[in-house]
């Protein structure tokens, strides 16, 4: 059986984003059988700070086992505030740490398959340099079009930095044996980049982990009335997020005091919002933190409504991770996204959600009206069913082994 190498910067316990994912990737691969490492930083997201268990540790390296999988963790920087500038200082002290750990490895048993994830882009110059000296089969993931959010997101300002980075993700996808991504709109943008065929690896969910569940008393274990309607935000609370338009889109039911908006989550912009919230005098929003993983999947089926929030300019450039697990419970995703974007045309296309204009609180409002009727049971089955056919980790990861690993 091959060994696997994963150079992935987030990593496991993260509970969001790509850490999730490249935690349970390797965990199924492992348990498949795969002899299983990964270089990885300290676990910070979606906090962006050093998670409790690694404080004492972080400053170094360190090696740590979960199951059959060795982990090397390298000290980064961390930003408090992350913007453009300060997550590539993150991203390349990650790429200096990383590389002495790469070279350590280099010289020890031989890794037959080098996978690496990106964002971060820098770092994965890391399994170049592998490869350079060992050889074996790189398969590039590209999770975030990284470069294009920054630049569109005004969070990297520098043209001439921009040009910079795309020179140097076209010399990583040029060196690539395999290259994925996680939606159709994605392979197509990474194809036009490189010139190569572009193999499709979408987020998953555990369809046995998430799955609908009857909603009688799920309320009340949260502190909510059975009666109330309860729309929730649930992830990654950053500017990228455009996050304002829930408190504008709330405000616009301040007296229907059954209807209950929750943003749950972590992040540098949560206490800029809770003071946005305050002074607009708005008392419907309820602010959790993230649920524990092992009650997840009752606080993903205690909601009536999921929000699934995009800015106009990144709703092309990122499938959410946070919509995977929406779809397992079979649950109502109002999604903003524009026409023209694969995001839209994959939730217009199955009918599996309620779309509403990116940055407009006055259509997100109107989405929310129609998922308080009867018409949204349709909506509903055909998330579950969505779920099961293309989400479920067991298919979406055997499909990957067999395209890219074992090619």
């Amino acid at each position: 059986m091959k060994n696997i190498l994963l150079i992935a910067g987030n990593y496991h316990p993260e509970l969001t984003g790509i850490g999730r994912y490249n935690g349970e990737m390797l965990e199924w691969l492992s348990n498949q059988g795969y002899d299983c490492t990964t270089i990885a930083t300290y676990p910070y997201y979606p906090q962006w700070k050093i998670a409790p268990a690694y404080k004492k540790k972080h400053r170094w390296y360190s090696s740590e086992k979960n199951g059959n999988i060795r982990i090397y963790r390298c000290p980064h920087y961390i930003p408090a505030r992350p913007g453009g500038i300060k997550r590539m200082i993150l991203d390349f002290s990650f790429f200096v740490s990383g590389f002495f750990k790469t070279l350590q490895l280099v010289f020890g048993k031989k890794r037959d398959i080098i996978i690496v994830v990106s964002p971060p882009l820098v770092p994965t110059l890391l399994g170049l340099t592998y490869k350079f000296f060992r050889g074996g089969k790189m398969i590039f993931h590209v999770q975030d079009l990284q470069i294009e959010a920054a630049r569109d997101l005004q969070m990297i300002k520098s043209r001439s930095l921009i040009r910079m980075l795309f020179g140097l993700e076209r010399f990583i996808m040029k060196r690539a044996s395999v290259q994925s991504s996680i939606s159709t709109g994605m392979v197509n943008k990474v194809k036009a980049k490189s010139g190569r065929d572009v193999i499709l690896f979408p987020n998953w969910s555990d369809t046995t982990r998430f799955f609908p569940l009857e909603k009688q008393g799920l309320k009340t274990d949260f502190g909510f009335a059975e009666t109330d309607t309860v729309v929730l935000y649930s992830g990654a609370i950053g500017e990228k997020q455009g996050l304002e338009i829930i408190l504008t889109a709330a405000g616009f039911f301040r007296e229907n005091t059954s209807l209950k908006f929750i943003i749950c989550g972590s992040g540098p912009y949560k206490e800029k919002l809770k003071q946005q919230a305050l002074n607009a005098g708005i008392t419907n929003v309820h602010f959790l933190d993230l649920q524990p993983a092992e009650q997840l999947n009752r606080f993903l089926n205690m909601a009536d409504m999921h929000l699934v929030i995009q800015k106009a300019d990144a709703s092309d450039l990122v499938m959410p991770s946070k919509l995977t697990n929406i779809l397992a419970v079979g649950g109502l995703a109002i999604v903003t996204a524009n026409p023209g974007n694969s995001l839209y045309d994959e939730i217009n296309d199955h009918q599996m959600g309620i779309i509403a204009t990116a940055e407009s609180a006055e259509s997100l409002a109107e989405a929310i009206k129609i998922g308080m009727t009867d018409r949204i049971s349709q909506y509903k089955a055909n998330a579950r069913r969505y779920a099961e056919d293309f989400l479920s980790i067991d298919k979406v990861m055997q499909r990957f082994v067999t395209s890219a690993i074992e090619k």
